[in-house]
């Protein structure tokens, strides 16, 4: 029971001297953040429930506001990190695209848009 407090104290005093610095106490805080900037996104192609091969091309515009610089895309909630605007290979079934606006700190704006599409 005594190290449990240990523990505990330890991994307050890490979220502690984190948020002193201003860094994120978890790595995945940076997306979960959403500044308003004016910035839009729309996913232009494909169109919401289409159906699709496994491989497609992502097409979408980016509005940027005063911070957007970017986007992050996101399928099934998972971040597909060095998207270089084709799918490849998405396995058969239903799928949910996302694509969110970002700063130059990969912090989320506010700006998103979300899809679905039916992998044949």
């Amino acid at each position: 029971m005594d190290i449990m407090k240990h523990i505990g104290f330890m991994g307050f005093g890490i979220v502690l001297v984190g948020s002193l610095i201003g860094a994120p106490a978890f790595a995945g805080d940076k997306h979960d953040k959403h500044i308003a900037d004016g910035s839009k996104v729309m996913i232009t192609s494909p169109k919401d429930g289409d159906k699709v091969s496994d491989s497609f091309e992502l097409k979408y515009e980016l509005t940027k506001g005063s911070q957007a610089g970017h986007v992050h895309v996101f399928v099934d909630n998972d971040y597909q990190r060095g998207f270089k605007g084709t799918f490849k290979g998405l396995s058969k079934g239903t799928h949910q695209i996302t694509v969110k606006a970002a700063n130059e700190d990969h912090a989320s704006v506010a700006a998103t848009h979300t899809i679905t599409v039916d992998v044949q």
